[in-house]
């Protein structure tokens, strides 16, 4: 599993010129599951992405977790974080995982999420969407589940 998580000031998603899902200071999060994804890898990242301290303190330190400034989560499904762009010029995605494991996981995320007390909101899997975000620093990491899981 990877994640791109963006530190926002806001951030949205819409489908066909409606907006599906909006958030105000927080996280977004681009999700993209390969076929050795689990639930336990799910689960861990979850915690790994609520207990991040990646907000200023009043030192202007990042030392602030998600909770610590009420913040809120959006997270877009977004396969092509496992393309291989070795070969050619045109990406390969055999890496991504199937669309129904890819989906399990994307709600199962979600509901992680919002188990650990969050607001989330997400965009509709599958589905074309138009993502907008104002980048708060910026402040992006990769999450890789490979490193913080020790999977394979």
């Amino acid at each position: 599993m990877k994640v791109v998580l963006q530190r926002v000031t806001s951030a949205g998603v819409t489908v066909e010129g409606t907006q599906i899902g909006s958030i105000g200071k927080g996280f977004l999060l681009l999700l993209g599951v390969c076929d050795t994804d689990t639930r336990e890898i799910t689960e861990k990242l979850a915690d790994k992405i609520c207990k991040l301290r990646i907000f200023q303190d009043e030192n202007g330190k990042t030392n602030l977790s998600l909770a610590d400034v009420g913040g809120e989560i959006l997270v877009v499904s977004q396969f092509t974080l496992y393309a291989d762009c070795k070969k050619g010029n045109r990406p390969s995605f055999i890496r991504a995982g199937s669309p129904a494991l890819a989906e399990e996981l994307y709600e199962y995320m979600v509901e992680q999420l919002k188990a650990r007390g969050n607001k989330v909101e997400h965009g509709s899997f599958g589905a074309d969407m138009k993502v907008e975000l104002v980048n708060d620093g910026p402040f992006t990491l990769v999450l890789d589940s490979q490193e913080i899981c020790g999977t394979i």
